[in-house]
Order: C-alpha cells, then structure tokens, then sequence
C-alpha cells in the first residue's frame, strides 16, 4: 500500500506587507521566498498472522481442528499483529530521543515523545504502550473517553497498549530492553486494513498426512497498518 504523506510538511507564517520598514538608503538584503514541501510517498507492507491445530484423526475431526485454530487466531490475532507492526516498523524506523543521562520515568518519556511528533506532524498520533508500562501512567497522563472508551494524552494523542508490544520491548535497531526499562514509541495515526480469515485446507481429506495419520489445519488472516511522517522512540525506567 502506498500514498502521499500529509501534515508532514510545516505550515509558516508570511509578514503583512503593510507593516514592512519602509526602504531605507541600504539595501534590504536578500528578498525572501516562500518555502515550498514536496510531498513524500511512503508504503506499508504486508503483515500475515495464523494459528495452526494438528491433531490425530482418532481423536479430532475436521471441524473441530478448524474451530480451534480459528479461535486461536481470534483470540491471539491482535497480539501477533502489535509484535509485527513493532518489530517491522517501530523498531527498524524509530529516532531515538532518549537522552544522554539514559532512561526516563515513564510520564517524562510520554511528554518527550509528544514534543517529538508535534515538531513533524501537524495532526493526532499514536502512543504505543507495552502492557507492563501503561499500568504506570496515572489519570494525568493518560485519560479513557467517557462516551467512547478510547484512552488518549492531555495532548489529545490516542494511546494503545498492546500485549505484543510487551513480548517485543526492543529498541531502535530490535536491542533488547536492559532489566528495570521499557521502549515506548509514538507515530502518526495508523490506517489499518483487514484481510478475510483464510481457512486451509477447506476441505476435511486435503487436511490429512496418511503417512502419519495426522491432521493440520491452518488460519490465517492479512493486515496492513500503515502511519506517517515519524517515529520516535524514547527508553524509560520501570522500578521508580
């Protein structure tokens, strides 16, 4: 998938010309120019999530291995996918603004990661939250819509917290958290298209090795989540 960023380019102001310092005997310098931003095309690829069942055919029939891998995936699709999405783009594409003291607390890291997306993205992003981090953050730093149940910032960015950013908790270049710390990332807003559950094979005699008697049965489904302009990553302290 492929599209034009927007609201990576800055907005700027202009002088009024009435209010320009008549000419004087010296010459004014240089005549300034408007700035023009050339649009930039970014992609997302693919992400392909599956949970397989295999089972003896003494003890499973067909249907019932396919419904245990299709609720395999329904239960587990939105973790694998967060594991994806941090391993693939988070983690390969992030700045990181830890600075130079090392990790933060976790509301300073927030606020950090905020500045960062407010100086290259003019509209509302996406805070990324390990599981094990978000239970950190009191009301004053992450709030939950009453009408809606969304959890977002002060700052009105929407937050997720996922259970596959715990498993993941890398940082740029996928290095490993250090014990006591957490990676936290933000984006722009994510675009998330969802695929059909595939089911293979479909059919009951295509799912059997005869040589093993055994049965396989696989489920599969394909997302693309794409987002814009930056990612920024920042390290925070977790035993404070």
């Amino acid at each position: 998938m492929e599209w034009l960023a927007v609201g990576c380019c800055a907005v700027r102001d202009w002088p009024d010309p009435c209010e320009a310092e008549p000419p004087g005997e010296e010459s004014p310098g240089p005549v300034p120019r408007k700035e023009f931003c050339r649009p930039v095309t970014e992609h997302a690829a693919p992400i392909t999530v599956y949970a397989g069942s295999e089972c003896s055919t003494l003890g499973w029939k067909y249907e019932e291995a396919r419904a245990h891998a299709e609720a395999t995936l329904a239960l587990g699709e939105q973790a694998a996918l967060e594991a994806a999405f941090w391993r693939t783009k988070l983690a390969a594409d992030a700045e990181d603004i830890t600075p130079a003291g090392g990790p933060v607390r976790v509301a300073q890291g927030v606020a950090r990661l905020e500045g960062c997306l407010a100086r290259s993205y003019a509209g509302i992003g996406t805070l990324h939250l390990p599981v094990d981090v978000a239970a950190l953050l009191d009301r004053d730093v992450l709030r939950e819509d009453p009408d809606t149940g969304a959890l977002g910032t002060l700052a009105g960015n929407c937050a997720v917290i996922g259970a596959g950013y715990s498993l993941m908790n890398t940082g740029p270049g996928s290095i490993p958290a250090e014990d006591g710390t957490a990676w936290l990332y933000i984006t722009g807003p994510l675009a998330i298209r969802r695929g059909p559950a595939d089911t293979i094979p479909d059919k009951a005699g295509a799912s059997v090795n005869y040589r093993t008697n055994d049965r396989k049965v696989l489920v599969e489904r394909t997302y693309v989540v794409g987002t814009t302009c930056t990612v920024c990553a920042i390290q925070v302290r977790t035993l404070d």
